[in-house]
């Protein structure tokens, strides 16, 4: 494979990741933690989408194919649940939660939905498995793609680690308003999701 191949691997990883654009989610998803909280799901959600990354690279559609889920099915699942988060970031939710829990029984969203379906979502997962059929059987190719993807990652977890400047910057009232923002284009980027997989099955919706 040619230095093109890389390049275009790692802007498609980087787009499609988005670690800039994640970030001010991140710290309204970790809002009200300390730096060392925030540090630690930063980590986790980082490690786990790295290995559910590496997993669909490796493996590819079998994994899917396994339990019989297809990709369109999995784009459409993954678009409702990140629909719901949407809807408890555009109506404090999960804060009132956070409130009405003791502190050592706050939510973590480092697994969900940081690591999945945000890190490691539907597009990236599919990115992957994409990249990886173009080097297949080529194993230096193979693990220049999952360098490439872990260096998006990496990247992604030294932008969260900026949360806490951001979230200082813009104070409390503007990290709610960016939380309700955010939580409207989460929402749309879940419906997105739902539609790029009833495409994919080949459902279309009428236009005008």
């Amino acid at each position: 494979m040619d230095t093109t191949f890389y390049i275009s691997a790692f802007v498609t990883m980087f787009v499609i990741i988005d670690p800039i654009g994640l970030t001010p989610l991140f710290a309204a998803l970790t809002q009200g933690m300390s730096a060392s909280e925030r540090r630690r799901i930063a980590l986790r959600a980082c490690v786990i989408a790295v290995g559910l990354l590496a997993l669909f690279g490796l493996l590819g559609e079998a994994v899917l194919g396994f339990v019989g889920i297809s990709m369109p099915a999995f784009r459409i699942a993954g678009g409702l649940l990140l629909f719901l988060t949407a809807l408890d970031m555009l109506f404090e939710r999960r804060t009132k939660r956070r409130e009405d829990q003791a502190e050592d029984d706050r939510p973590d969203p480092s697994v969900f939905p940081l690591a999945t379906p945000l890190l490691a979502g539907p597009g990236s997962m599919a990115s992957m498995i994409l990249l990886a059929g173009e080097v297949e059987g080529d194993m230096v190719a193979l693990t220049g793609v999952m360098g490439i993807m872990l260096v998006v990652v990496v990247l992604g977890f030294l932008m969260f680690l900026t949360a806490g400047l951001l979230e200082r910057v813009l104070g409390k009232t503007g990290i709610n308003v960016v939380t309700r923002l955010l939580g409207m284009l989460l929402a749309a980027l879940s419906v997105q999701f739902v539609l790029d997989g009833l495409r994919d099955f080949g459902l279309t919706l009428a236009a005008g």
